[in-house]
């Protein structure tokens, strides 16, 4: 009996015990269904992305006019009031060489001139009265020479013919004769030069020797000028090579100006990216100095340059390499803050 108590003592308690809990439920469709569509939407992107034309930036370089100022004279930097960065109008002095040498060579040179000038007024004047005179009075000591000779001779002459003189002495007063006619005749001829002045040929040379004196002295001076280095044009001072007490020989450079006023873009560009690019044809690029600020370019120049781009194998892929130009794109409008070294860059893939 107090088995069958136990017994439905228990069934009681197992009446009386909640069921048990359920089991969670797995995951929702929705979820499922969301991240499916996530996943396809990034495949799909990617795909698209791939898909696209990847694009194709070429760089450039702004670039300006650069003038080589160089020295025409050789000596020592005396002056160079200018450092770099600083603007110049045209004439202005840059550089002041010292040559002393030089400036005393102009000296000579003038001093040569007026030494040939006072030749020419010389000759232009003609002989002077007392050199005339001079010559007149040779020309009469002359002939009394020879009419004294010619009465030696004479009576010499007689006095061999009678024995009383020897051969030996006509001999002495013929060559005295000799003598005396050809002083006279030399005397003669002095003073007819006399009379009758310089000849055309003389003055001819007389005022060529002027002449060759100015163009001393006007090569001279521009030399000196030389000294006084200054500028072509207005520009800005891009490098300085000299010093102050610095000797420099003609050709060398001493500085470099660069013209603000001419800047462009350059591009050096494969050919095939070149294909149907002609001058005047337009584009923008982007600049990175200046904020990305786009600007728009015109094409001027487009050269070949002598190297070859090195990014195709010739042999390997059966192509040849292709040559590299320069094309030259000018700002459409003026771009104040432009400066040559920054970099420019464009898309070309929109641009073609």
């Amino acid at each position: 009996m107090a088995v069958t108590g136990s017994l439905r003592s228990e069934r009681v308690d197992a009446a009386e015990a909640p069921p048990p809990a359920p089991e969670p439920p797995g995951p929702s469709r929705g979820a499922a269904a969301v991240v499916a569509v996530s996943v396809a939407a990034i495949v799909g992107l990617s795909l698209w992305y791939l898909a696209q034309p990847q694009p194709l930036l070429i760089q450039g370089e702004a670039d300006a006019t650069r003038i080589d100022v160089a020295a025409r004279v050789d000596g020592r930097v005396g002056k160079r009031p200018l450092a770099r960065g600083d603007n110049v109008a045209a004439g202005q002095l840059l550089v002041e060489i010292d040559n002393p040498q030089l400036l005393t060579k102009l000296r000579e040179t003038e001093a040569a001139k007026q030494v040939a000038l006072a030749d020419l007024a010389r000759i232009e004047v003609g002989t002077r009265s007392e050199v005339v005179a001079q010559r007149k009075a040779a020309v009469a000591s002359s002939e009394a020479n020879l009419t004294l000779a010619q009465q030696n001779y004479d009576r010499t002459k007689r006095l061999s013919e009678r024995d009383f003189a020897s051969v030996q002495r006509l001999d002495e007063a013929t060559a005295t004769l000799d003598v005396a006619k050809r002083s006279a005749q030399q005397a003669k001829l002095a003073y007819d030069e006399a009379v009758a002045g310089y000849t055309p040929e003389e003055r001819a040379v007389a005022k060529a020797a002027v002449v060759k004196a100015e163009a001393a002295i006007e090569t001279l001076r521009a030399q000196v000028a030389e000294l006084a280095v200054k500028a072509p044009v207005a520009a800005q001072v891009y490098q300085l090579g000299i010093e102050l007490g610095e000797y420099v020989s003609p050709g060398v450079a001493l500085l470099s100006l660069v013209d603000l006023s001419d800047v462009w873009l350059r591009f050096d560009m494969r050919e095939d990216l070149v294909k149907g690019l002609k001058v005047a044809d337009r584009f923008a690029v982007k600049i990175p100095a200046l904020g990305d600020k786009p600007v728009m370019v015109e094409v001027r120049t487009i050269a070949t340059r002598g190297e070859y781009a090195g990014w195709r194998a010739t042999r390997a892929t059966g192509d040849f390499d292709l040559r590299t130009f320069e094309v030259r794109a000018y700002p459409v409008e003026k771009v104040p803050l432009l400066r040559p070294g920054m970099s420019a860059y464009a898309d070309w893939t929109r641009v073609r």
